[in-house]
């Protein structure tokens, strides 16, 4: 009998599934402090993913760290703070 995942990417097969070309330069973005962005996963990229709850989701960059950005959300009636990198957000 096959064993269930509960990994961090369990179903996402249409989540994540992205029919634009790839295009290098999303990683090149950049961003200034109070810019809002959309956070858009993209799937051939596994570092600085955020949690796919949050893919759809809105919010606005606070602050840098390293070469992410630091994105503010409200998530239900939480306000979270998430680690992305460039090539994951897009500007409203």
């Amino acid at each position: 009998m096959v064993v269930k995942s509960h990994g961090p990417r369990r179903r996402t097969r249409e989540k994540f599934r992205n029919p634009e070309k790839f295009k290098p330069n999303l990683f090149l973005q950049e961003f200034a402090e109070g810019t809002n962005v959309v956070i858009k996963t993209l799937s051939s990229s596994h570092s600085g993913m955020p949690f796919r709850r949050f893919h759809g989701k809105s919010g606005k960059v606070i602050g840098k760290r390293g070469n992410a950005y630091i994105v503010e959300i409200k998530d239900g009636n939480k306000i979270k703070k998430l680690i992305v990198n460039p090539e994951h957000l897009k500007k409203l």
